[in-house]
């Protein structure tokens, strides 16, 4: 009787090889060439926002002088002199005043090389000095243009542009950073419940925020600013009495009472927009099959909400934020633009923007407003680049792959249905 004997097939396992991850980031980025260029923006601005007091190279509020040596002392003299002997007084003249080793002296008359002088003027006292002391003269860089001790130049009072440009990053970060978390974290929890309960619950809270969007933006957001920002408003004295966050200056930030309360005025614009974007995408989730076996086997709301409907809201919330943060930086930009933003001296593209600094570039001075402009203008698409980079790398209907020969569905086309459906 034959026998059936079972002959093993030999085969030839072949391991599927995964890249590195140096080599899918590689991928990636040669995906996204634009999402690099978003990351590489938004890195900057971080570290301008950080390392401010390291990177700038001269305090932002601080006058750029010059100091020129103009002549010395022709012999010693006492505190109380006030004719002395210059040597080669030709470059002084009535009026100027001149410093001798941190003492100043006004120059009120001139015969020969004697120089009468007023001594200990500009709060300076009058001490001794010797013979060939030099006699300094200092003057203000009012609106020097781009040059190798000034790469932006000076502004009207002779502050460096490119130190007030550095700090400005500051207070751009942390008013779209504080705006954006408030904003989007209340704007999400609204946009959750209102989505998931519907009915009554959705009316409560979508009735309001209708109303709220029917007002201009920008002055829906003065508006906002000006109620709560008042010095005598309910919410700034609650901020000042009861919590700790302080009136003065906070992590290098002057007037970091007033920024907060700017952040929580654009926040609100950011939270009702956020809540109306999100409670559409939850009334779509919410009829998955998954949402009722989760109800089926007895899971609370909060769990569902908490669980199931967050998580797959996630990846729109993170967009949301990516595009808002630049929208934030923008109101902030628009306000201290109208006058109700951050206080002078404080360093804000906003407000570097607007004012002498705007009359200074209509009468050619271009640097003292170009270059927090052109931050500004940076920032905000660099921020849109890498939204668009990261809204394509989420979504696995436009991704594609990261693997070899993965990335072809993330291209054009893939993005362009990736914007058409936002």
């Amino acid at each position: 009787m034959a026998q059936d004997v079972a002959v093993p097939l030999e085969f030839e396992e072949q391991a599927i090889e995964r890249p590195s991850i140096r080599r899918r980031l590689f991928n990636l980025a040669r995906q996204h060439p634009l999402g690099v260029f978003g990351v590489l923006i938004v890195l900057l601005l971080f570290a301008c926002g950080i390392f401010a007091n390291v990177i700038a190279p001269y305090d932002p509020q601080a006058l750029s002088r010059r100091t020129e040596t103009l002549a010395e002392l022709g012999g010693a003299i006492t505190d109380s002199d006030t004719l002395i002997d210059i040597r080669d007084p030709g470059r002084l003249s009535v009026g100027n005043t001149i410093a001798l080793d941190g003492e100043e002296m006004t120059v009120i008359n001139i015969v020969g090389s004697e120089v009468t002088v007023l001594r200990g003027v500009r709060g300076t006292r009058a001490a001794a000095h010797e013979a060939g002391t030099a006699l300094n003269v200092s003057s203000v860089d009012i609106l020097e243009s781009p040059s190798l001790a000034h790469p932006f130049g000076t502004d009207r009072l002779g502050r460096d542009v490119l130190s007030r440009t550095i700090f400005g990053a500051r207070i751009s970060l942390l008013i779209g950073l504080a705006s954006v978390t408030f904003g989007v974290t209340a704007g999400t929890a609204l946009g959750v419940i209102s989505g998931y309960f519907g009915r009554t619950v959705d009316s409560i809270i979508q009735r309001p925020i209708e109303v709220i969007l029917a007002f201009p933006a920008v002055v829906l957001l003065l508006a906002i600013i000006t109620v709560i920002g008042n010095e005598d408003s309910a919410f700034r004295v609650f901020l000042r009495d009861h919590t700790p966050i302080p009136q003065g200056s906070f992590l290098g930030v002057p007037f970091f009472l007033d920024i907060f309360i700017i952040s929580i005025g654009i926040g609100i614009g950011v939270a009702v927009g956020t809540a109306r974007i999100v409670r559409g995408a939850v009334l779509s989730i919410k009829e998955n099959v998954y949402i009722e076996a989760a109800r089926a086997l007895g899971a609370s709301d909060a769990r569902i909400m908490v669980r199931h409907i967050f998580p797959n809201v996630a990846a729109l919330v993170v967009i949301l934020a990516s595009i808002t943060l630049p929208l934030a930086i923008l109101a902030e930009a628009a306000i201290d633009f109208l006058g109700v933003g951050v206080k002078q001296p404080t360093p804000s593209w906003g407000a570097d923007l607007t004012g002498p600094n705007q009359e200074a570039a209509l009468r050619g001075d271009w640097w003292p407003a170009f270059f927090p402009g052109l931050a500004l203008s940076l920032v905000v698409l660099g921020f849109n680049m890498l939204g668009d980079a990261f809204r394509d790398i989420s979504d696995p209907r436009l991704r594609g792959g990261l693997g070899p020969g993965g990335g072809g569905g993330s291209g054009g086309s893939g993005g362009r249905g990736g914007r058409a459906g936002l």
